[in-house]
C-alpha cells in the first residue's frame, strides 16, 4: 500500500474574500458570521500545523470524519466547549477562550481614579 502523506489544499483566503466581497449582500452576511469564520480558520490552521487529516482527528477524538467536517464549517454548527476542547487536544493544542471588553479603546485611555476606588 502506498505511503500517503497529508498535503493541505492551497487556499488564498484574501483572494477569495476580495472576489466574494463584490457580490451583493456578501459583506453583511460575512460580518454576521465573523466569529464563526474566525473559529473555523483557527481550527483549520491548527489541524494543518499538526499535519492531520479530518479522518485522523476523528480517530483521535473517537468520532467520524463527517463530525469533524461539521465542527470545521462556519455557521452550520455551534460546537460545545467540550467538543472544542477535545478537538484542540486532538490537534496538539490547548483551548483558550477569552472575553474581551467591547470598548477596548475607551478602557485603555481611562485612567483609574484610585481615590474613588479606595472609598
Amino acid at each position: 500500500m502506498a505511503d500517503l502523506k497529508f498535503q493541505p489544499v492551497r487556499h488564498d483566503h484574501k483572494v477569495l474574500l476580495e472576489k466574494a466581497s463584490k457580490r451583493r449582500g456578501f459583506n453583511e452576511a460575512y460580518e454576521a458570521l465573523e466569529l464563526e469564520y474566525a473559529l473555523a480558520h483557527e481550527m483549520l490552521a491548527a489541524r494543518t500545523r499538526a499535519g492531520l487529516t479530518q479522518e485522523a482527528v476523528a480517530t483521535r477524538m473517537g468520532t467520524t470524519k463527517s463530525a469533524i467536517s461539521r465542527l470545521e464549517s462556519a455557521g452550520k454548527h455551534a460546537p460545545s466547549v467540550a467538543s472544542l476542547k477535545r478537538y484542540a487536544e486532538a490537534v496538539g493544542c490547548t483551548l483558550k477562550i477569552e472575553l474581551v471588553p467591547a470598548d477596548r479603546k475607551r478602557r485603555k485611555n481611562v485612567k483609574p481614579n484610585l481615590q474613588q476606588d479606595a472609598a
